[in-house]
């Protein structure tokens, strides 16, 4: 095979495919609106990307490979900070995959705050995004748990974590691929002037299943494999909500699969969402057929998780010494040193948290949170004497100046 030129890796482009469109609900669009939506319209057919054999030129593949370093670096990393048997192992791979759930619901306009999403996390929130941000931390749980085995069924099982928290969306719809038309771009009556008409409804059965054949291959290479994985699936868009963020929880769940992190989620997204337009636009590249964009896309994305990772993984080790400095003296067996550890992955506890997840009775919870603001760990933050809630400043501050370091990447 021939170096590819140019530095484009072939791809084979979607096909098209007539139907005709009539607006079905013409009385809530405008006259003209509906002579637009009304006539024939084109919609994608996806290859086969089952056996697809990518062609990377040498710079191509020395950043997938440097990419890939600095991943597995960064998931090794995590581990020795904190030690593969240390308690607070689990909590971190919890915030970090709610800072990757986070990231990828904000390149779909779904922005919260860190304090926000762990006040959804313990039902002390009633804000609209963060409440659909913990469906994301949902699916990417789902994700991960059934990388095992990655399938039509583990897909759907993901989407059905996603959605079933979303407000709006008709829960019958979750976890259950479309059985309508649908399009990104203009067009509120139909799809004729839309930028991407999707596959037709009956397509996505076999597509989905020719994508799990890709996933389940062992000779690609994994940053490869993910990317090219997960601009297929966009270009299915197998749901009629939710594809982009199911989409980067597939993701996480190849990169679980392949073995080339096992301690923590990886932030991707936020790497995405350093530069939104441009990933759209690899998106539209590795439809017209070169996949080039869209991998390299990815490496960034990796070089930028494992960078800025690695500094948040550290900053929350630090959060954790120090709080650990500040209980010097008690007693070992004290139930404030079991909730210590899970502060670094929920940062905003309450009772009935420590009760449910921790197993605490009621007043040994409230000695635990006593000592802990005694010690200056924690720090009530309602003034109520019922519904009240225990916040970790110092956490929290680590993690929005995580989010502020990513705007300030997107800004540039």
């Amino acid at each position: 095979m021939p170096t590819p030129v140019g530095n484009t890796i072939p791809v084979e482009p979607v096909a098209l495919e007539t139907f005709d469109w009539t607006p079905r609900a013409p009385q809530m669009h405008s006259r003209a609106e509906v002579e637009r939506q009304t006539g024939s319209y084109e919609a994608a057919i996806t290859p086969s990307i089952a056996a697809w054999a990518p062609r990377l030129s040498s710079e191509d593949s020395t950043d997938v490979e440097d990419a890939t370093r600095q991943l597995v670096a960064f998931d090794q990393h995590a581990q020795r900070t904190l030690g593969s048997g240390n308690p607070a192992l689990g909590p971190m791979t919890a915030i970090l995959l709610r800072t990757e759930s986070a990231s990828s619901s904000q390149i779909e306009h779904l922005t919260t705050s860190a304090k926000q999403l762990a006040l959804a996390e313990i039902d002390e929130s009633d804000k609209a995004n963060a409440l659909t941000v913990i469906g994301n931390v949902r699916a990417m749980e789902a994700a991960l748990q059934l990388a095992d085995a990655i399938s039509a069924d583990s897909i759907l099982a993901t989407h059905r974590a996603l959605m079933l928290h979303q407000r709006g969306f008709d829960p019958v719809d979750a976890g259950r691929f479309r059985s309508e038309q649908v399009w990104i771009g203009p067009g509120d009556a139909g799809p004729r002037t839309a930028d991407f008409v999707a596959p037709h409804h009956d397509r996505i059965p076999d597509a989905i299943a020719d994508l799990v054949a890709l996933i389940r291959r062992q000779d690609l290479p994994v940053l490869v494999q993910v990317a090219v994985a997960h601009a297929q699936f966009e270009t299915i868009h197998p749901f009629p909500d939710g594809n982009g963020r199911t989409g980067r929880a597939l993701a996480q769940s190849i990169l679980r699969n392949k073995g080339l992190v096992g301690s923590t989620a990886v932030p991707i997204s936020a790497g995405l969402l350093v530069d939104v337009d441009r990933y759209f636009g690899a998106l539209s590249s590795f439809r017209e057929g070169d996949a080039g964009p869209i991998i390299r896309e990815f490496a960034m994305a990796s070089r930028i998780a494992a960078t800025t990772g690695t500094k948040l993984v550290d900053d929350l080790a630090a959060q954790l010494a120090e709080s650990r400095s500040k209980m010097k003296g008690i007693r070992s067996d004290a139930a404030a040193w079991k909730l210590l550890p899970t502060l670094v992955g929920q940062p905003a506890v309450n009772t009935r948290y420590l009760m449910n997840e921790l197993g605490f009775g009621e007043m040994a919870a409230l000695r635990a949170l006593d000592v802990l603001v005694d010690r200056g760990v924690l720090t009530e933050t309602t003034g109520k004497s019922r519904g009240r809630v225990w916040q970790h400043h110092g956490i929290f501050e680590v993690l929005d100046d995580y989010a502020a370091q990513i705007r300030r990447m997107s800004a540039r």
